[in-house]
């Protein structure tokens, strides 16, 4: 593909698999539209137009919507990059199910066979099991009760598998991209700054159910230990405190 390729609607529509309405939607929404004219005055896309539909089409395999892949695009994240880590995380947990596929195939020969499993095979089970961290669970539990933590589970389980790319991959980047813009010095009311909080708060919304309460309690348990929650020992407390000190700044002035 070169860069002074167009397609018209029919030829791109064709090549997507989407209908010509589709595109035209698309286009009225203002997702996804042609940015270029001929000389007569029709309208072609471009190919800058086709990355921006490999992107939309991407992230919808996600299970996201249409309004939150507009904002996703808008407020910068590069969805190439991260539908990129996202399958590198699925890949990973294809491995995962594999073992405990195999831990679990030996658990059931055993007990077909009338024999207890072993310890040690039992052991081996929880482990492929995987799931919440400890030190993450345990920051959340200082803050938040079994029935809070219970609703938290199921929201996420509600969101299929859009939950692994909102809580793995974008909002990692969306704080990755606010802590760069504080340490640039950009102030914290600047439009870029409070179209990442609005994305996040979005977020939030998403998982909490609109519980403020529960909300708050998860901000909680990040402000006391990033560290445990975030999953990475070396995750440096006083600069975690300084961001979502800027973060607020830039909620206090929306």
């Amino acid at each position: 593909m070169t860069n002074d390729r167009t397609w018209k609607v029919g030829a791109l529509a064709a090549t997507s698999g989407l209908t010509v309405r589709t595109l035209h939607h698309w286009d009225q929404i203002g997702l996804l539209g042609p940015s270029r004219r001929t000389a007569a005055g029709h309208r072609e896309y471009t190919g800058q137009d086709v990355v921006r539909l490999y992107q939309i089409l991407a992230l919808r395999r996600l299970g996201l919507g249409l309004e939150t892949i507009a904002t996703c695009l808008d407020v910068g994240v590069d969805p190439v990059r991260l539908v990129g880590e996202h399958l590198a995380g699925v890949e990973t947990a294809i491995a995962s199910l594999e073992a405990l596929r195999r831990r679990l195939a030996h658990v059931h020969d055993e007990l077909a066979a009338e024999r207890a499993p072993g310890t040690a095979t039992l052991i081996g089970v929880l482990q492929a099991m995987g799931g919440t961290g400890p030190e993450g669970e345990q920051a959340l539990r200082r803050h938040l009760d079994d029935e809070q933590l219970q609703a938290l589970q199921e929201r996420a389980a509600a969101l299929g598998p859009a939950a692994h790319y909102l809580l793995e991959v974008e909002w990692p980047e969306l704080y990755r991209r606010a802590e760069a813009l504080r340490a640039a010095g950009v102030e914290p009311t600047a439009p870029e700054v409070r179209r990442l909080v609005a994305r996040m708060d979005e977020l939030s919304r998403q998982f909490s159910g609109g519980d403020t309460t529960l909300s708050a309690g998860v901000r909680a348990a990040w402000h006391d230990d990033p560290a445990a929650m975030s999953g990475d020992p070396a995750a440096p407390a006083d600069a975690w405190h300084d961001l979502t000190a800027y973060l607020d700044r830039a909620r206090a002035g929306a």
